[in-house]
């Protein structure tokens, strides 16, 4: 290539050096980028994810009947596949546990989140390929 073999030397060295910079940085954009975006799903993430139960009517402790609706936000697409398989298991769960409340447990936003809360945790102790994010109840009638 040129006549000084330093100056070759020299050249090889600094398109090796160029070639890994490059390399590093393709990497890098590579795998870190993607875990920055697997942050907060999106939306459209959000409602693929999410399933919707059957209405559900059952009696509460108190002597008062309540038909009530859940959407309930899974992980990942496995946890759904599970989710709508078990969700005979999920409607007992929930059953069980409106059957052990009062109407007055629903007069303030903190006994529904109570409420949302356990839901959660006793279907993430059945669930095994995903766990359960958020519960929602979007329907609720009590007479």
């Amino acid at each position: 290539m040129f006549k000084n073999k330093l100056v070759n030397i020299m050249m090889i060295i600094l398109i090796a050096l160029t070639l890994i910079g490059v390399l590093a940085l393709v990497l890098y954009t590579q795998f870190f980028q993607e875990a920055e975006a697997e942050g907060e799903p999106t939306v459209d993430q959000v409602v693929e994810r999410s399933v919707e139960t059957e209405e559900i009517t059952t009696n509460l402790l108190s002597n008062h009947i309540i038909r009530s609706q859940f959407v309930i936000q899974l992980e990942n697409d496995d946890a759904k596949v599970e989710f709508e398989k078990r969700s005979f298991q999920v409607e007992n769960i929930i059953i069980q546990e409106l059957s052990d409340m009062r109407d007055v447990d629903f007069q303030g936003s903190e006994g529904i989140k109570e409420l949302e809360s356990r839901i959660r945790d006793r279907v993430n102790e059945i669930m095994q390929d995903g766990k359960v994010v958020e519960v929602y109840m979007n329907q609720r009638v009590i007479q």
